[in-house]
C-alpha cells in the first residue's frame, strides 16, 4: 500500500501517541520527561489546528506526523513556525518525513508563514543531516539547556526560508481559514514526494 498524506483528527491521536512515546521514554529527542495520554494528545491537536496545520502519513494505521506551532508569543513573531516531525522507526528511510514537510511548509506558506525553525537535541547526526537536506541553516546552540536522563544536552536551533519577506506582510491567514482546495493542492505536494 502506498503512503498517504492528511490532515491529522483528534481520532489520530492513539497513534500519535504510540508513535511519540518512545522518543520521550527512550532518548534526549524529546525534552518531554513523560509521555502525553491519547486525551492529551487530541487535545494538542485540536489547539494547534486552531491556528497551524498538524499532518498525518498514513499507510493503514497512522506511520508518521508534522506539525507546526508558534515560533514565539509576541505579536512580531506571527510570521514564524516552529516545526517538527515524528515517524515510526519501522518507516525511516523512506522518504516519509521529507514528504509530510513537504505539505506542512507548502500549507504554511499558503497561510503566509515566512520562517520555519526547528530545534534539534545533541548529538542527533540523522535529525542534523534530514533538516539540513530540507534546507534548512543552523542558527545557533543553547548549551546544556535541557538536562534528561542524567545528562545536560544542547539544543542546536535551525533555521529555514519559506518565502520571501515582504516589507509590510499581510499577517498569516489561521488554518481552518484554508479552503479545501487549497489544503488539498498543498498536501499534494508533499505526497507527490512519496511517488518518487
Amino acid at each position: 500500500m502506498t503512503p498517504t498524506l492528511r490532515p491529522a483528527t483528534a481520532d489520530d491521536a492513539p497513534a500519535i501517541r504510540r508513535i511519540y512515546a518512545p522518543f520521550v521514554e527512550e532518548s534526549a529527542v524529546s525534552f518531554e520527561t513523560r509521555p502525553p495520554t491519547a486525551t492529551e494528545v487530541g487535545t494538542r491537536i485540536a489547539t494547534t489546528t486552531e491556528r497551524h496545520p498538524w499532518l498525518v502519513c498514513t499507510d493503514g494505521d497512522v506511520i508518521g506526523y508534522a506539525y507546526a506551532t508558534s515560533h514565539r508569543e509576541r505579536e512580531a513573531y506571527r510570521w514564524s513556525i516552529d516545526v517538527s516531525v515524528y515517524v515510526d522507526p519501522a518507516y525511516h528511510r523512506r522518504g516519509i518525513a521529507r514528504a509530510l514537510y513537504g505539505a506542512l511548509f507548502a500549507l504554511a506558506g499558503e497561510q503566509g508563514f515566512l520562517n520555519a525553525y526547528a530545534g534539534i537535541s545533541l548529538p542527533n547526526p540523522a535529525s542534523t543531516a534530514f533538516h539540513e537536506s530540507m534546507g534548512f541553516e543552523p542558527v545557533g546552540t543553547y548549551h546544556d539547556v535541557g538536562h534528561k536522563d542524567g545528562e545536560w544536552h544542547d539544543v542546536r536551533w535551525y533555521e529555514r526560508a519559506l518565502a520571501e519577506r515582504p516589507t509590510d506582510p499581510d499577517p498569516p491567514t489561521p488554518y481552518p481559514a484554508l479552503d479545501a482546495a487549497t489544503v488539498e493542492r498543498a498536501v499534494g505536494t508533499g505526497a507527490s514526494l512519496l511517488e518518487g
